[in-house]
């Protein structure tokens, strides 16, 4: 029963975030009707609505009915390191959760149900759509960011050479790799509407980087190492093995790919991959691929899996090389 219920438990979460009840908990415990005195809201609704997150470790309600902060409403504040805020406004924002609700009908037809219930791919969606576009790039970079400095003090990088960060977005795996290692120098390559506000304005990073836009399907930069961090699970086998051959015709003589992702293993264990591939495959038309998927890309691209390097997040590194 608790499972049937899990998507009340998504909407009060997300009217949690919308309301900014965290950053209205960080000097203290309030009430609900506090709270509702201060986000116009009906206090006795809202007193519920918390008294449910609550049951789930998302605040806490003390003897005198006030509301508190914990660990995981903490991650809700949206002035924090770390924060979540944006990741839980776009991963329960109408784009996946409507998509999700035709999961029956992606199951028995194969394709994609985004298309099906907004009437265009979800590329071509926020290409045309400003607001959803502002949301997908805030809420993945705030999901991803914890992971960028686990990425590059496990992984040994290279010293010396050009480390290319593909479909980079803000480019934080950049920053935080460049940051670790200053003989490095990078380029962050992406869409030219995904480059607005990189991450790389440091000091210590002049003049060591560079900002490209083009099409990763096409061509892109050459480098020694080249990032692929949440790319992957957004498009189909074929295109993955579109995009993989570009970075094998770009990869310098002894250079690596690193795909960086959510890699779920065999077995029946939770692991938030498994979570990630329904999200993909109704609203993406992708998957989240273990590395015995990522190998047989892989090959099929002119490259060879080399090893698959552990972080202590939810993510792994599967790592190639030419042939």
């Amino acid at each position: 029963m608790e499972e049937t219920f899990g998507f009340l438990y998504s909407a009060a979460l997300r009217t949690a975030a919308s309301l900014r009840i965290a950053d209205r908990l960080a000097d203290g415990p309030r009430t609900a009707a506090e709270l509702a005195a201060n986000t116009g809201t009906d206090g006795a609704k809202l007193h519920r609505l918390l008294r449910l997150l609550a049951s789930r470790g998302v605040f806490q309600e003390d003897e005198t009915g006030a509301f508190g902060l914990t660990p995981a409403a903490y991650a809700l504040r949206t002035d924090v390191p770390g924060s979540l805020h944006s990741t839980v406004l776009l991963l329960t924002d109408d784009m996946f959760v409507r998509s999700a609700a035709d999961l029956a009908e992606t199951v028995r037809t194969g394709e994609s149900a985004f298309p099906r219930v907004f009437g265009t791919p979800f590329f071509q969606h926020l290409e045309a759509d400003g607001a959803a576009r502002e949301l997908f790039d805030a809420g993945m970079a705030a999901f991803s960011g914890p992971l960028d400095d686990a990425v590059a003090a496990v992984y040994p990088f290279p010293d010396r050479g050009t480390v290319v960060d593909v479909g980079g977005g803000r480019g934080g795996l950049l920053r935080a790799v460049l940051l670790r290692y200053p003989g490095l120098s990078g380029v962050l390559f992406d869409r030219a509407a995904a480059l607005c506000e990189p991450l790389l304005a440091e000091r210590e990073l002049a003049g060591r980087w560079r900002a490209e836009s083009g099409d990763f399907f096409a061509t892109v930069p050459e480098g020694d190492v080249l990032l692929l961090k949440h790319v992957l699970p957004d498009w189909s086998d074929e295109d993955c093995v579109r995009i993989l051959r570009s970075c094998r015709r770009s990869l310098a003589p002894g250079g690596r790919v690193l795909v960086v992702d959510a890699a779920p293993t065999p077995g029946n264990a939770p692991h938030l991959g498994k979570d990630l591939d329904i999200l993909m495959m109704t609203a993406l038309g992708g998957s989240t691929r273990s590395p015995a998927e990522l190998e047989a890309l892989f090959a099929l691209s002119g490259l060879r899996h080399v090893r698959t390097v552990p972080t202590p997040g939810f993510a792994s590194i599967v790592e190639a090389a030419a042939d």
